[in-house]
């Protein structure tokens, strides 16, 4: 019963063995070579539309890094206050911004509110260096809630940013359970609503070690091939994190992957709802925020389940809020057995 994170799940077959399809023989170093050249091709197809791809290692790279190619002096980036950037990322966004400020943002379900945004980033009009330049709004996708964003919401905070001419980054860590919840195109929740940057995540759903950023408008990237080597993020036998998407991008696998574990997390919410117990935010990806009373916590760990306790508003003394995440792996007994502790 491991619901610590979806980190936590191994690769996925396809991408173990497109890996092993691809290790043995000799190809160009550092990207040059035809499987990166097809794997970039996939995904302009994916996205319906010609895109600029770099792979990193690790989406705190793909954050920061993606960030950092519309770094300004005095920068300031805008995102949920809960959000990966703001609260697990060490600095980095800073870091490779070159100092950049985050500003956190509140908003009901780990969301942006629009005009929660514009007015903050009043605080800093254009042409005034006491306050720093606006540079960049990150949206998470899905959110550190669990929650995600419709194209209509994604789109409003799009021309919020487009007004005052900086980009919409996405963190698409959980991007693939995102999609697959809303039942659209890949185009549609991102550059058809106004995203101009994608960090696409692979790991946390059936990849070994492949994140990729994305820039929808391939002249944004003209320098990214600079950011990303001087952060030591170039891989010289790039194949192999070719290999990992190869396999994870055909024939629908990713979203297949992300469809079970967002699956798995509505029957743990469902079963944890019937037992009684209520829900910090609603279940639309593959993240599960139960408030559970402490016996109950201790009753599961006892019979090994594997969480994190999590913060949440308007939890009682004796109860916390846990995160439980599914993941392409995740089993229904585990699921069930789970549910079933929990009821006593």
């Amino acid at each position: 019963m491991i619901f610590s994170s979806d980190n936590w799940a191994g690769a996925s077959a396809p991408v173990s063995e497109a890996l092993t399809r691809h290790a043995s023989g000799l190809v160009p170093a550092y990207g040059n070579d035809p499987l990166t050249d097809a794997v970039t091709r996939r995904f302009s197809q994916i996205f319906e539309r010609d895109v600029a791809v770099f792979f990193v290692a690790t989406g705190t790279a793909a954050n920061a890094l993606a960030l950092s190619a519309y770094a300004r002096p005095g920068g300031v980036i805008f995102s949920h206050q809960s959000a990966h950037i703001q609260v697990d990322e060490c600095g980095a966004p800073e870091y490779f911004t070159g100092g950049g400020k985050l500003r956190g943002l509140p908003g009901a379900n780990g969301k942006i509110d629009p005009a929660d945004l514009i007015r903050l980033m009043g605080e800093h009009p254009d042409g005034n260096p006491m306050h720093g330049q606006v540079s960049a709004v990150s949206i998470s996708q899905a959110t550190e809630c669990g929650t995600v964003y419709r194209p209509d919401e994604i789109r409003a905070l799009a021309e919020a940013a487009h007004a005052r001419g900086i980009p919409l980054h996405m963190d698409g860590a959980r991007f693939a359970n995102a999609v697959a919840f809303l039942g659209l195109s890949p185009a549609e929740v991102t550059w058809k609503a106004g995203v101009d940057v994608l960090s696409f995540g692979a790991t946390k759903n059936g990849c070994w070690c492949a994140e990729a950023v994305i820039f929808f408008n391939p002249d944004s990237a003209l320098q990214f091939a600079y950011l990303r080597k001087r952060a030591g993020h170039l891989f010289s036998k790039s194949r192999f994190a070719a290999a990992q998407f190869e396999g994870y991008l055909a024939d629908g696998h990713w979203l297949a992957n992300a469809g079970h574990a967002n699956a798995m997390a509505r029957r743990l919410a469902q079963g944890l709802e019937a037992a009684g117990n209520r829900l910090a935010w609603p279940v639309e990806a593959n993240e599960v925020f139960p408030v559970l009373s402490r016996a109950t916590i201790a009753r599961l760990r006892a019979a090994g389940a594997l969480f994190y306790e999590w913060p949440a508003d308007g939890v009682d003394p004796d109860q916390s809020a846990v995160r439980l995440v599914a993941s392409f792996a995740t089993d229904p007994a585990d699921v069930d057995r789970f549910v079933a502790v929990a009821a006593g």
